[in-house]
């Protein structure tokens, strides 16, 4: 039971990942996009437009918050074995399979704990930007909670996946297919 509910959940955070990391590309090409408008407008027409520096600057915030757990569950993110370089094969084993990962999952948690109270507040207060546009920031913030959030799924799959392998009930290539 416990595997299909894994299996499943980490098909799901599979999914959600891969098209966040393209929504997170698509977002790139818009951004330099309007920034290449905002220039032009900017030095060739001596016309700034505010609205280009806060797309985007939104546009980078959410490339980075919806890609986050994609390049996490891939393993492409930057990783510091400082610590992890200096143990035994064995417990660098357990130590990158399980610490790291519920150490993150405490932190990223809390995160989203934190961002989610912040967008709920932007939300009842009703926060708007302080540009002309006024753009209300409480749907912006909202995304930052909803990426951790993945993230948080993603990192508890490794925890989990961690587990399992060091109990020996499961080699590498079955965790995989959590």
């Amino acid at each position: 039971m416990f595997n299909r509910v894994m299996q499943k959940l980490d098909h799901w955070v599979g999914c959600a990942s891969r098209t966040l990391i393209l929504v997170s590309g698509i977002l790139i090409l818009l951004m330099a996009w309007v920034e290449t408008y905002g220039v032009v407008k900017r030095y060739v027409f001596n016309a700034p437009d505010p609205l280009a520096y806060e797309i985007s600057t939104m546009f980078l915030l959410f490339c980075g918050v919806l890609a986050v757990a994609g390049v996490e569950r891939l393993d492409r993110h930057v990783r510091n074995d400082l610590v992890a370089s200096r143990f035994p094969s064995m417990i660098k084993a357990i130590v990158l399979s399980t610490i790291f990962p519920f150490l993150a999952l405490i932190f990223c948690a809390v995160l989203t704990w934190k961002s989610l109270d912040n967008a709920l507040y932007a939300l009842q207060i009703g926060q708007v930007s302080q540009s002309p546009w006024a753009l209300p920031l409480a749907p912006i913030k909202l995304v930052i909670p909803l990426g951790y959030t993945l993230l948080c799924l993603v990192l508890l799959g490794k925890f989990f996946k961690g587990i399992a392998l060091l109990r020996g009930g499961k080699n590498q290539d079955q965790t995989e297919q959590w």
